[in-house]
């Protein structure tokens, strides 16, 4: 046996800058099991800086001074966040207000179209397996009521945090864009002189995870606009919060499309039933996925992670479990830096046998 873990020692760590790194990979992953509630405005700020980091390197390359892109950056995203947050937010939060109202009657709708089943359909169903699906429901229903209610007891400590969070990120933003290569330079002197394998992931991430980053807020923000748009156009209820998570959904890929459609669904019925009407949203909502998947993503990604969709939902649902939604959120990125680890790690070969 210990010949076994002194082989496998040998093969994969025998460099210096391997163990190095495997300590500061297991020490990163510690802090993120037991501080990620902490350091998330920490996370926000640097996800926010490799956004910005894109435009400010495009002004870089038209020779505008450094100093003044930085501030022109960080002056849109200011104005952005402000927009944000003092007009979308409350005009989202009143439709959203609208649509809890509106839960009792479609709640009611479904009931009566759960009691008409076994009338319409008695070989497929029974009185008895309804009144288990709507027992099912109500208990799903009042489980929801005191996860409302226990949001809306901390709503003081949920206030807060959003206004440290306002507070915070914009400022570590600020300081990140400016001092950028000074950070980096600080980082560096606690590294390695010889740093092969961190320095291939550093390349790898830099250029891959950049661009995926910064592509994937463009392809939000046109997927959002396009839907709400195409929601409005149709007549359907609640266009901007069913166009906000339709946006939210290309984060994760294969599963956001699947799950948003339900929400899309369920609206489209409770407003006109089965029908031509609801038909045409599905039709068009198919579309749109479509031409995002197939159009606008080559469109948009320069370099793309190249990640197989098995490994995404694997990270997904690893990740999702550990962190909820920031797990989620982080997932894709986190995988493509797992595979830059791997490729850049290095092993030693074997000897040969004697």
């Amino acid at each position: 046996m210990l010949k076994v873990f002194s082989g496998l020692y040998d093969r994969y760590f025998s460099e210096e800058e391997a163990i190095i790194f495997t300590l500061l990979l297991l020490a990163g992953a510690l802090i993120m099991l037991t501080m990620g509630g902490v350091i998330a405005p920490l996370l926000w700020s640097l996800v926010i800086t490799f956004i910005l980091q894109g435009l400010v390197n495009s002004l870089d390359k038209l020779n505008v001074p450094h100093k003044v892109a930085v501030y022109l950056v960080y002056l849109l995203f200011l104005g952005i966040t402000l927009i944000i947050f003092f007009v979308f937010l409350p005009f989202s939060w009143s439709r959203l207000t609208l649509f809890v109202n509106e839960l009792p009657n479609m709640i009611n709708q479904l009931r009566t179209l759960f009691l008409l089943l076994p009338q319409n359909y008695p070989e497929l169903f029974t009185e008895i397996q309804v009144e288990v699906w709507l027992a099912s429901m109500q208990g799903e229903i009042g489980q929801l009521g005191q996860i409302v209610l226990s949001y809306s007891v901390s709503s003081i400590t949920r206030f807060v945090t959003l206004v440290v969070y306002m507070v915070l990120v914009p400022i570590m933003v600020f300081f990140m864009l400016k001092d950028s290569k000074k950070l980096l330079n600080f980082i560096e002197k606690w590294l390695p002189e010889k740093r092969p394998i961190m320095a291939q992931v550093w390349h790898e991430m830099n250029s891959q995870l950049g661009n995926y980053i910064r592509g994937k807020a463009v392809e939000i923000l046109i997927v959002g606009i396009v839907s709400y748009a195409l929601f409005l156009l149709l007549g359907l209820n609640y266009p901007l919060i069913l166009s906000v998570l339709v946006g939210l959904s290309v984060i994760v890929p294969y599963v956001g499309a699947t799950v948003v459609t339900i929400p899309v669904f369920l609206v489209g019925f409770f407003q006109w039933g089965f029908g031509g009407d609801l038909l045409q949203v599905l039709i068009a909502y198919t579309i749109l996925q479509l031409i995002d998947g197939n159009i606008l993503v080559p469109l948009i990604f320069s370099e793309t992670v190249n990640l197989h969709p098995i490994s995404i939902i694997t990270a997904v649902l690893v990740f999702g479990g550990l962190w909820g939604f920031w797990g989620v959120f982080f997932a894709i990125p986190l995988a493509t830096f797992i595979k830059a680890v791997i490729r850049a790690w290095p092993i030693s070969s074997s000897p040969e046998p004697i």
